[in-house]
């Protein structure tokens, strides 16, 4: 449906930044100056849990988490400078385990298995609230939620989108125009094909053929511009690097409209920048009743951080099988003393051609 950009093309360099990239959900962030946790456009707190030991990385230490619709945030309570940023999308999956706290001792975890940069982490948390089972439903609850809503933030081709010429409708999802006599250049001929321009996304399909589609969200855009082409004038939208880098051209017919189109999606763009919507809803139920007792203001520590030899935080949080942070000790009679027990297959002598 599209050709991908080159990175060094001119088009890219003049491109209009229209909506500020979004990083929240797609990175994993480990010890952040603390004004990387502030709240981004579009986003919003859905719980604060207090009381919260981040087992794998801090174990023995108490903070908070806060859960937004598009990451998880856990803040040490001592050192807010201590913290992480998980980005639901980074998240491969969510389950409950039983872990070794040094507070409170073997009990029910919220284990996050997550990959990022083709690296996989592996993050613990434990509720030092007893009986409270809040950070495993609403964590769950709110990545179930970011998952069956994608098409909200990422670019889809040839998906289910269309049903008997018309739009599946997302939650919330409006629709200003549909207009047909639209072609999609991606091929020598062109396709034709019609509009449907919402709040929240374009999306094109070809008359002959629904499942010829393309659904490109505004968090998506990089830019919008009208050009000529082989076949004439032509709409241009060029997306993120994220979703691929595409260039989509589309031609009107009759040509006349085609300003008209423009102008339509670009004012919808400008809009959407201001106030983007995510597609992520989670209500907390009030009977819970402490969500707002569980509220820590974040405030910065008046230190001076020194650069240090510490090891990386994110080498904390490599998985680690069936580790549940510290196996218990064992005594080794080759070296006379005791050791934390071995992984099933590990030997000393692999241990120490590791060294």
């Amino acid at each position: 449906l599209g050709s991908r950009a080159s990175p060094r093309s001119a088009e890219m360099a003049e491109a209009d930044k229209q909506l500020e990239e979004v990083w929240q959900d797609r990175e994993i962030k480990f010890d952040q100056p603390p004004q990387q946790l502030k709240l981004r456009r579009g986003e919003f707190q859905i719980d604060s849990i207090n009381s919260v030991e981040d087992t794998k990385g801090n174990n023995g230490e108490r903070g908070i988490l806060i859960v937004t619709n598009l990451r998880l945030m856990w803040t040490s309570a001592k050192s807010s400078r201590t913290n992480l940023s998980i980005g639901f999308n980074s998240v491969s999956s969510i389950n409950t385990r039983t872990v070794n706290s040094k507070i409170r001792g073997n009990s029910q975890a919220l284990y996050v298995m997550t990959r990022f940069n083709s690296t996989r982490f592996e993050f613990i948390f434990t509720s030092l609230v007893k009986n409270s089972p809040r950070l495993f439903i609403t964590v769950q609850a709110v990545f179930k939620s970011y998952e069956t809503t994608k098409l909200y933030r990422d670019l889809k081709l040839r998906g289910a989108i269309i049903r008997d010429k018309e739009l599946v409708m997302l939650p919330n999802e409006q629709v200003y125009e549909k207009i047909n006599g639209i072609w999609n250049l991606s091929s020598d001929q062109g396709n034709l094909g019609t509009f449907i321009i919402t709040n929240v996304r374009t999306v094109w399909f070809a008359v002959l053929a629904e499942n010829f589609n393309v659904s490109i969200p505004y968090l998506q855009m990089k830019s919008i511009n009208v050009r000529n082409s082989k076949f004439g004038q032509a709409l241009v939208i060029e997306t993120t690097a994220s979703s691929g880098g595409y260039i989509l051209g589309f031609r009107a017919d009759p040509v006349e409209h085609l300003e008209e189109v423009y102008t339509q999606i670009n004012n919808l763009w400008k809009i959407f920048s201001v106030t983007p919507i995510f597609g992520v809803e989670y209500t907390i139920d009030e009977k819970s009743g402490d969500a707002k007792e569980n509220f820590v203001p974040r405030v910065e520590d008046d230190v001076t951080i020194m650069e240090g030899t510490d090891i990386e935080p994110c080498l904390l949080y490599q998985p680690d099988g069936e580790k549940e942070i510290d196996r218990e000790p064992v005594y080794n009679a080759e070296l006379g003393l005791a050791m934390e027990r071995m992984r099933e297959g590990t030997t000393l002598q692999t241990l120490w051609s590791i060294v």
